[in-house]
């Protein structure tokens, strides 16, 4: 069986500057966001604000209009509500307490593309979804330690995968990270667990090096692994109801350790 042949692109230091510029967006977009998601607000809502930002930055909203077999996602947010795990449609529907949300926002400018996700909680939630949401950005962060030159693709899902499933959660099989550039999604996939032997050629475990730009993104159930995609043909859910958390950062391979292109800090 021959092995998938990825197209990996090593972007250069103006390359990464533009790159830059895009993820600068993405991350105030969704620092500005954090002190709207409140009960009440309806993910239109979010989703307009978002629009409005980014567009202010002479940036593009980079979800809106993207095609997937021959249909367009109609919002500039993906936003994920409580069993959502990603690519929710922003709609009429308001926040509730005790709810959990994931935001996933893209921007692009100049030719190239940024792309980061975070999940906040609507007002006081739950101990459990709390720790859900705690640790989903802790395999965030050890993964990204793990993508240093001349490491591997499976070295960062190893990480991901072992912080979740030792915290007794489980990590969405269908959806993975990617790189990024030029295009939204670019070899290459960057998965949130070490495939098995089958999946090997769908995921391969590709050398990481110096100039590669990334989108890791864990997505973590609270219960089950199994997912399935709502009547609206875009929204993921988890099969069993449990909450979902996601959070995502734009990064790129340096020298040293990995650059955090997307951070809120």
């Amino acid at each position: 069986m021959s092995g998938r042949r990825s197209n990996i692109i090593i972007k250069n230091a103006e390359e990464i500057r533009k790159i830059e510029i895009a993820c600068r967006i993405v991350a105030e977009t969704l620092v500005l966001l954090e002190k709207y998601v409140v009960p009440g607000v309806s993910t239109l809502e979010l989703d307009s604000i978002a629009e409005d930002y980014i567009k202010s930055k002479n940036a593009h909203p980079a979800f809106k209009g993207y095609p997937v077999d021959d249909k367009f996602f109609p919002g500039s947010l993906c936003i994920s509500v409580d069993d959502e795990v990603v690519h929710g449609l922003p709609s009429e529907r308001k926040l509730k307490e005790g709810e959990i949300v994931s935001l996933d926002c893209g921007a692009y400018i100049n030719g190239f593309y940024g792309d980061s996700a975070v999940t906040y909680p609507v007002g006081k939630v739950s101990d459990d979804k709390t720790r859900l949401m705690r640790v989903t950005e802790e395999s965030l962060y050890l993964g990204i330690d793990q993508a240093r030159q001349n490491k591997k693709i499976y070295d960062i899902a190893r990480a991901i995968q072992n912080h979740c499933e030792r915290n007794g959660f489980s990590l969405t099989r269908e959806l993975v990270g990617h790189g990024i550039g030029k295009n939204l999604h670019e070899d290459p996939a960057v998965p949130n667990f070490v495939p098995p032997l089958l999946y090997k050629n769908r995921f391969p475990n590709e050398k990481l090096l110096l100039g590669m730009a990334i989108a890791i993104e864990p997505m973590v159930h609270f219960g089950r692994k199994e997912v399935k995609t709502a009547t609206d043909g875009w929204t993921v859910v988890t099969s069993d109801k449990s909450p979902a958390a996601h959070f995502e950062h734009t990064i790129v391979i340096t020298q040293d350790k990995p650059l955090i292109l997307t951070s809120r800090n």
